[in-house]
């Protein structure tokens, strides 16, 4: 089994933590897999697992949009990829792709079927024709980003720039509806991508991610920490709902001035959401954690009272299966997957609408005060997490339909090879 990630980033964006995860059950499970990753290389458990397809990571920290030495650049994938990044393009999806093609030509023998985690780029399309066999995970459909993003842009070069950082969403939608099997990890999630890529119900398969239930916990000795809020924002970006939570805060503050609030993540060079603190008076109520252990981010899960996950939008939410894995009452939207993920309003988690600061505000304040609620939704998020969110049963539904889709191409084959 052949596993494409165009970027495994262990600490940032779910593409890293959700390989590492799949590797380890699927070769739990007794199957071989190999990950051919681009930069920033996921964390493995077992690191020989892991194939390096180099590219020019040209996104890297702490340069970003780095112009690359000329002894860099091999060949006219380097090459392009550079010219669309020096066009505001985001090119990533595709080199990766088509550096992976390449590679998996001289390893024909190697693998019986390719799996590509959403990078969805021509190179894919050539692999097929190449005659493997090909699946992919969608976990939504990035179309919903980019309307998002747009929506909230200022400015007529803003937008201008949003479109030609999303060009890659042209050459996705063209590739994914040719995949013959796709798993998706919500209902919601398998809707948007039927409406919005034009890839056929029928060719998805609902798989609800996991959570790595030894690690993320209850941590009982941990003490909490009065008015301890906690969100994560890996990625600074419009879908996350981090500036609904900040306005959600400053009113929660009127009425719980102790309120504070820790964020795992860190900020884009160019964010608003400094000016948006000052403005609303946060400073000292706000902190941003990043790079840190998943121990130290089960640690600051316990010391919250409450975890918000504000999303306007989510195909599935790993943290908020995370925090409710972790005992932690859970303050979510309904926005996208959420009501999946943490089920109906008062049960394993309090729901309000997306994109509404009141209400959320409302909300906190209530779980904040009422120590029995606390407790109740602590213990229902965790039960609801290990009955329904785990890797090994995400990875036996990937295995089940590697299954499906090999027993297909093999009858496939064999009616050519008769006719």
């Amino acid at each position: 089994m052949a596993w494409l990630v165009y970027r495994g980033n262990p600490h940032c964006g779910g593409q890293g933590v959700y390989t590492r995860y799949v590797a380890r059950e699927v070769a739990a499970l007794g199957h071989h897999l190999e990950v051919l990753s681009g930069q920033p290389w996921p964390q493995l458990d077992d690191p020989q697992q892991l194939v390096e397809v180099p590219g020019l990571d040209l996104y890297r920290q702490p340069d970003p949009f780095r112009v690359p030495h000329l002894r860099e650049f091999r060949d006219s994938v380097d090459v392009r990829e550079f010219a669309l990044m020096c066009t505001a393009g985001f090119p990533e999806p595709w080199a990766f792709s088509e550096r992976a093609h390449r590679l998996l030509r001289t390893r024909r023998e190697d693998f019986d079927l390719v799996h590509d985690n959403q990078s969805l780029g021509t190179g894919v399309l050539k692999m097929m024709r190449d005659g493997w066999p090909v699946t992919a995970t969608i976990h939504h459909p990035i179309t919903v980003d980019r309307e998002l993003d747009l929506a909230h842009a200022r400015g007529i070069r803003r937008k201008a720039s949003l479109w030609r950082w999303y060009g890659f969403l042209r050459m996705q939608v063209k590739v994914a509806p040719q995949i013959p099997r796709v798993v998706t990890v919500s209902s919601s999630s398998r809707r948007d991508i039927a409406a919005q890529m034009g890839v056929p119900a029928e060719h998805m398969t609902v798989v609800p991610i996991g959570v790595d239930e030894h690690l993320f916990r209850p941590r009982p000795e941990v003490p909490r920490v009065p008015g301890r809020l906690m969100t994560t924002a890996s990625a600074d970006v419009p879908l996350k709902g981090l500036t609904v939570l900040l306005d959600a805060l400053a009113k929660v503050r009127v009425e719980r001035p102790d309120a504070h609030l820790v964020v795992i993540g860190r900020l884009k060079e160019d964010s608003a959401v400094p000016a948006l603190i000052e403005s609303l008076g946060l400073e000292g109520a706000v902190e941003f954690v990043s790079g840190v252990s998943d121990d130290r981010i089960v640690e600051l899960y316990a010391e919250a009272e409450v975890a918000v996950v504000p999303s306007l939008y989510e195909g599935f939410s790993l943290p908020a299966a995370e925090a409710m894995a972790c005992g932690v009452p859970v303050v979510a939207t309904t926005g996208g997957a959420l009501p999946e993920v943490v089920g109906p309003d008062g049960e394993a988690a309090r729901t309000v609408d997306p994109g509404d600061p009141s209400q959320l505000a409302a909300m906190i304040v209530e779980v904040l005060d009422d120590e029995p609620q606390q407790r109740r939704l602590a213990q229902n998020g965790r039960a609801r997490v290990l009955e329904r969110f785990t890797w090994r049963s995400h990875a036996e539904g990937l295995v089940d339909m590697w299954r499906a889709e090999l027993a297909e191409s093999w009858e496939r084959q064999g009616h050519h090879a008769h006719g």
